[in-house]
């Protein structure tokens, strides 16, 4: 994967977002960081079940968990997005951020 190249702050070339910038408030950004924690916790979890030999249907039951835990990191982070950035993007008379959305919502939706 490519590493991000930043200049003055920006991500210029990178393979895994828009190079858009969010900032984002103190909360929102400390309940996304927990909820990113407790998965990746989650994933660690399901590792050493693996790697000891755990019953097939007792790891799926965990996936099955850590996937939901992704659905609802999506739903916050969503939400968000929709309630900053897409409102303030419309209010300026931006409505690139409606088929920006649209799209977002077709790849969740697989």
């Amino acid at each position: 994967m490519d590493e991000k190249k930043k200049t003055n702050g920006e991500c210029k070339e990178c393979c895994c977002h828009s190079g858009k910038h969010k900032d984002r408030d103190e909360k929102e950004y400390k309940d996304l960081m927990n909820r990113l924690k407790r998965i990746e916790g989650q994933v660690r979890g399901v590792e050493n079940m693996l790697e000891n030999g755990t019953y097939c249907t007792d790891i799926l039951i965990q996936v099955s968990a850590i996937t939901s835990a992704l659905n609802s990191f999506n739903k916050v982070l969503l939400s968000n997005h929709v309630k900053t950035c897409v409102a303030e993007n419309i209010r300026k008379g931006d409505e690139e951020v409606v088929d920006e959305l649209v799209t977002v919502l077709q790849k969740l939706m697989k």
